[in-house]
């Protein structure tokens, strides 16, 4: 039975303006509900209008509301806009983040939770050099125990709601990650600090055990609200159980269709549970979209209609179906940016501000090519939610290596990199060497060359590196300098929560190859100085957009919750939007085709598709197919602006290009005809490539610059390769 209001509330100036579904859920009865709340639905307006609406009735006071929020700025929001509706004082209110209110909790009962009254939090940074200082003490080795891995597997399991002794260790290596982990904890327990997982676990612990606390916040709470419930991890949604108790209201407001946060912890699950936990009676769907032209919601309700076990819900708007989604199909990487920023000079034209204007991809190692061209072009831009590309931390890593074999009295270059990757050169080594350099009036270079141990194989590293690479054209020094340098080991070793960030520096790292191939090709002086100079003035042009009037380039993830006038979806490729470690996953394909949900949303008015039939891969060029969300969405609502090309497979064949320009090719197809020029290079043939050694070819297709060739390496194994870029010679 549903409970209801004793006094109905008479506010009904909070509900003008509101469509029925947003005012159903602002005056629903006092019992746990579920807002389905779509992309564009206004669910901020109704959060904060139910407590706005909550307090004005009488129903409960402001100290007896809780809303928990996932962001500080999404927390300062609704504080804002509950001011200007209500004549309260606000400032006493719970109202923030779960850190923000578990940290207050704490706070308030540190005796109970066995901590300091001035307890202090660690940031990431600061706990990072926590677990190294514990790790040297226990004398753990830190090549086989990363202290970064340290960290995700700690914070991983508190998130979790699982101590040391409860953490599960079938074999030695975890069961000394668990001593580790409960050093760490002893450790901060002496010091009286607690990191950001610890907030939530010590204030869950501290609700559980001690039943006085835990009844005082559960009298004084009636009212729970949580915002972007979707994203809620096991432990966030039991610390919101406690405090719900068998009686109180949780309001919880949430899209299942964004859930796109798993590798964070968050889970959707948590949506299904709230219904059968909390008896929910009312789930309430936010469909009518105040964002979107209607194509663009059409297609995205298509879209994520074709993933499984959603609770559904169909975006509509009120106004027209607008423009059509703009598909290009491009032939490379290179000539998708050149069609993007033609378009965006267009849009310049037509009168869109730049700020109206986003790029979204799916792996930051995209951002190379568009920013490149971007630059090019003097259009100032801005990588929302992260690093332009050569300022990202393993290129400036690499840089730094290229930098000292070039220049060993680069002495910043030096100090970047002597002890990365780890070599157990330590911080009394580098000070010592700084002393010798200052007494002997010297660089640091100099002073490393008298020195013995582990500097000297440091210095005798960067002499082979330069020795090996002398003849070698520039993206094979590259090549060779990631390789041989331990950076792309460092980053293929890590393992656990980092393993995904490691994934996208190994991209990067690749895409450097890429940048140096494509330089070679552009630049009259394709020496290594060159191409060094070339990325030092290319990160430093348009700093930070460097106007107020700048475009926004971001990965989709950092997308979420924003919105523009014009979106371009960029790489659309199957292996790369859905990306293929999400496909060879369980539910990852869903969770693929969530985030492209996200990045349709975006989109207030206009909106393109783009993809490239090939793209720079470690310096080769990669042949793909066309994603497939692309076939996911229906035709009417898609504008082709290319013909249909050839698909090609990943292998040998490929379809032929029909004459419709309405719809992508997806593949299939039979055996090409021989090209022209395969006069040149016959199968059969062997062949010596200056990486890949010897090897006979085994297949040819294409013509001209697009032609290609499949070889047969004794070695490498079987590698696609562009003879334009191969430089093949015959044996």
């Amino acid at each position: 039975m549903p409970i209801l209001w004793d006094n109905p509330p008479m506010n009904s100036s909070l509900l003008s303006g509101l469509n029925p579904e947003q005012r159903a859920a602002v005056d629903l009865p006092a019992q746990s509900a579920l807002i389905l709340a779509g992309a564009g639905s206004g669910k901020t307006r109704v959060l904060t209008t139910r407590i706005a609406w909550l307090i004005s009735s009488g129903a409960v006071s402001p100290h007896g509301i809780l809303a928990v929020t996932f962001t500080n700025k999404a927390a300062k929001e609704m504080v804002t806009r509950l001011s200007a509706m209500l004549p309260i004082n606000t400032r006493g209110m719970w109202i923030g983040t779960f850190h923000g209110l578990c940290n207050r909790m704490l706070r308030a009962h540190h005796r109970e939770a066995n901590l300091p009254q001035t307890f202090q939090i660690l940031d990431s940074g600061d706990q990072l050099s926590a677990i190294k200082r514990l790790m040297k003490a226990m004398d753990v080795d830190d090549e086989k125990y990363p202290p970064r891995e340290m960290q995700f597997f700690i914070s991983g399991n508190k998130e979790q709601g699982l101590r040391a002794s409860e953490v599960e260790a079938y074999d030695p290596y975890t069961r000394r990650k668990v001593e580790i982990y409960a050093g760490y904890d002893a450790q901060c327990q002496r010091e009286g600090v607690v990191d950001f997982s610890e907030l939530l676990l010590r204030c869950y612990e501290l609700l559980s055990r001690n039943a006085a606390i835990r009844e005082h916040y559960q009298e004084r709470f009636r009212h729970i609200l949580v915002d972007e419930f979707q994203d809620t991890n096991p432990l966030q949604y039991r610390w919101l159980k406690l405090l719900a108790g068998r009686h109180n209201v949780l309001f919880a407001v949430g899209d299942d269709d964004q859930s796109i946060y798993a590798f964070r912890g968050a889970n959707v699950g948590n949506m299904q549970e709230l219904l059968r936990d909390f008896h929910v009676e009312n789930v309430i769907k936010l469909e009518q979209n105040y964002r979107s032209h209607g194509n663009i919601l059409d297609a995205a309700n298509a879209l994520i209609s074709n993933n499984r076990n959603r609770l559904g819900k169909n975006l509509w708007t009120a106004e027209s179906g607008g423009e059509q989604l703009r598909v290009y199909e491009a032939a490379t990487d290179v000539d998708e940016a050149a069609f993007i920023v033609d378009e965006i000079r267009q849009l310049k034209y037509e009168g869109v501000n730049l700020k109206e204007i986003a790029l979204l991809y799916r792996s930051n190692a995209q951002s190379r090519v568009l920013e490149h061209a971007l630059v090019s072009a003097g259009l100032s831009y801005r990588v929302y939610g992260g690093l332009r590309f050569f300022e990202r931390q393993e290129i400036k890593h690499a840089l730094a290596y290229l930098r000292l074999m070039e220049n060993t009295d680069d002495d910043n270059a030096l100090l970047r990199i002597i002890n990365f990757p780890t070599r157990g050169i330590g911080a009394r080594s580098i000070e010592q060497l700084q002393e010798a350099a200052k007494q002997n009036n010297t660089t640091l270079w100099d002073a490393a060359a008298r020195a013995g141990g582990k500097v000297s194989a440091f210095v005798g590293l960067i002499e082979s590196l330069r020795s090996a690479t002398r003849e070698l054209p520039l993206p094979e020094i590259m090549d060779h300098v990631l390789e041989h340098s331990g950076l792309v080991a460092h980053y293929q070793n890590e393992t656990g929560a980092k393993k995904r960030e490691s994934g996208e520096r190994l991209e990067n790292l690749n895409e450097l190859v890429n940048a140096a191939t494509l330089f070679v090709h552009e630049a009259e002086d394709d020496s290594l100085t060159a191409f060094l100079t070339h990325a030092s003035l290319e990160a430093g042009e348009h700093q930070a957009g460097d106007s107020e009037d700048a475009l926004h380039l971001m990965t989709v993830h950092a997308a979420k919750g924003l919105e523009f006038h014009t979106v371009f979806i960029t790489g659309l490729e199957q292996g790369l939007f859905p990306h293929q470690n999400s496909i060879d996953t369980e539910g990852g394909l869903d969770e693929e085709r969530r985030l492209m949900y996200v990045a349709l949303t975006r989109a207030r008015r206009r909106l393109y598709l783009t993809f490239a039939q090939s793209r720079m891969l470690h310096g080769q060029v990669s042949y793909g197919m066309a994603s497939s969300f692309l076939r996911e969405l229906p035709e009417e609502l898609l504008h082709w602006l290319t013909p249909r090309f050839a698909a090609r497979k990943r292998h040998d064949s490929y379809q032929p290009a029909a004459a419709s320009a309405s719809a992508p090719s997806f593949g299939g197809g039979a055996a090409p005809a021989r090209p022209e020029g395969e006069g040149l290079w016959r199968i059969g043939q062997r062949v010596f490539h200056q990486k890949f050694g010897e090897g006979t070819i085994t297949g040819v297709e294409g013509g001209g610059a697009d032609a290609r060739v499949q070889v047969n390496f004794k070695h490498a194994g079987s590698k696609w390769l562009a003879l334009e870029y191969a430089k093949l010679t015959a044996v």
